[in-house]
């Protein structure tokens, strides 16, 4: 499998992981807010995915610490 493959899998996982975990409760109200919105679950999940890869690029890129509210305010920014 690619390495683009795997890299778009685990961040999915991140996300199911955090809807499950209901870590932070954010995630699960982001998802909740889309589906109102007309997203379908699979677009939703992957909007979130958007913001998780957003905060592992500054992590990996910027050389920052994990922020969870500039995380939190990328899943407010969604829909």
């Amino acid at each position: 499998m690619p390495n683009r493959a795997r890299l778009k899998r685990a961040i999915l996982e991140v996300v199911e992981n955090q809807l499950r975990d209901d870590t932070p409760p954010e995630t699960r109200q982001t998802l909740d807010r889309l589906l109102a919105a007309g997203y379908s679950r699979q677009q939703a999940v992957e909007m979130i995915a958007s913001a998780v890869a957003s905060e592992i690029w500054h992590i990996g890129h910027e050389r920052e610490q994990y922020n969870a509210e500039r995380y939190k305010a990328a899943l407010k920014a969604l829909g």
